[in-house]
């Protein structure tokens, strides 16, 4: 899960003409209570309300402001926080999002986020044009969009519509789980309009960590997810982020890049969590669990000496970098060990 400052949404913007799209509705007044399973946990249940905002457009500052002019959430809380990805993740600090609420427990849903998106995309365009060079929207930073509400709500699927008739310049979708396919024809038609990229969070070739729940998405369908979407030449990126201890790094990494993907993010929750000391995943049980198995992964080093690793096979973006789309380039010469690697995996 990537960790990084969330900016409370206080820009609306003036309304605009409005356009008709294709969307999925569940009628339901304003703060309307629902309750539903979370598929990975069906014992547990969550606090579904459905929510009117006023903007979704949200002005970066913080760890996003070089990677993007905007994030677009279109929920307040996830329902994957109760998974392994929500154990590490910088939004359960955040008391103005939890409200005193256990994260992973709740979810608002934003009803009316894409009409508000139609209604604001073209001011915020003009702004971040002129402010930051280009209108490149971080779908999401503080939740997931295709969390399990997303399967009866639609929410993230409503505002790609809408984003067909107002694109942004550069769309970053970054997401925990292999629903991203189920808007595969739409995420496609967009990568023809605007830069997209579609970044899977893969921490790393382990299923889970010791003492850790299991994470939202297995891992083989996590990479199939990144195979599907390299296949119809979409970019896509595998995120380490938070990086896990790896048991095989170079066969991990040429494993990534022989189904298609384009490049890695290594994100260590030190300088990756908001803080330079990685302090605030310290309160967590993540730094314990990635010790137990490898001491050395909690450090900053490990993560260096996994770039080294990994920019035998793929452009490797370092954190914040890697997130914006700035990669260091694959080294000249393959790997010492690629024969082996190959030997290792022919073997399986």
């Amino acid at each position: 899960m990537d960790r990084r400052e969330f900016d409370v949404e206080t820009f609306p913007g003036k309304s605009r003409d409005r356009r008709e799209f294709d969307v999925e509705t569940f009628p339901g007044k304003s703060r309307d209570r629902r309750e539903f399973d979370v598929e990975a946990f069906p014992g547990k249940s969550m606090d579904c309300r459905e929510i009117q905002c006023r903007s979704i457009l949200t002005r970066t500052s913080g760890y996003l402001k070089p990677v993007c002019s905007h994030s677009l959430n279109p929920y307040l809380g996830c329902g994957f926080g109760i998974s392994s990805c929500g154990e590490g993740c910088y939004v359960r600090f955040n008391r103005w999002i939890t409200r005193g609420r256990e994260w992973g427990s709740f979810a608002e849903v934003k009803m009316n986020a894409a009409r508000v998106y139609l209604d604001t995309a073209a001011s915020e365009a003009k702004w971040a044009r002129f402010a930051r060079g280009a209108f490149a929207i971080f779908l999401a930073s503080s939740t997931d969009p295709w969390q399990p509400a997303e399967t009866r709500y639609r929410v993230t699927r409503q505002i790609l519509q809408a984003m067909r008739d107002c694109p942004p310049d550069t769309l970053i979708l970054q997401t925990h789980t292999d629903k991203v396919l189920d808007d595969l024809s739409l995420i496609e038609t967009l990568s023809g309009i605007c830069e997209l990229r579609v970044h899977i969070s893969i921490e790393g070739d382990r299923e889970r960590l010791p003492g850790l729940p299991p994470p939202p998405c297995t891992l083989d369908r996590r990479l199939t997810a990144l195979e599907t979407l390299a296949s119809r030449n979409i970019f896509a990126v595998a995120c380490l982020s938070p990086l896990y201890p790896l048991q095989n790094a170079d066969a991990f990494f040429y494993r990534l890049a022989a189904i298609g993907t384009r490049a890695v993010v290594i994100d260590h929750f030190i300088e990756g969590d908001g803080t330079r000391d990685g302090s605030r995943t310290g309160q967590t049980r993540l730094p314990e669990a990635m010790a137990r198995v490898c001491p050395e992964s909690v450090k900053l080093e490990y993560r260096d000496r996994v770039i080294g690793i990994a920019r035998h096979y793929l452009p490797v973006g370092i954190s914040a970098d890697g997130f914006a789309g700035r990669y260091r380039p694959v080294f000249p010469e393959p790997s010492p060990v690629l024969n082996t690697v190959k030997g290792f995996l022919a073997g399986r």
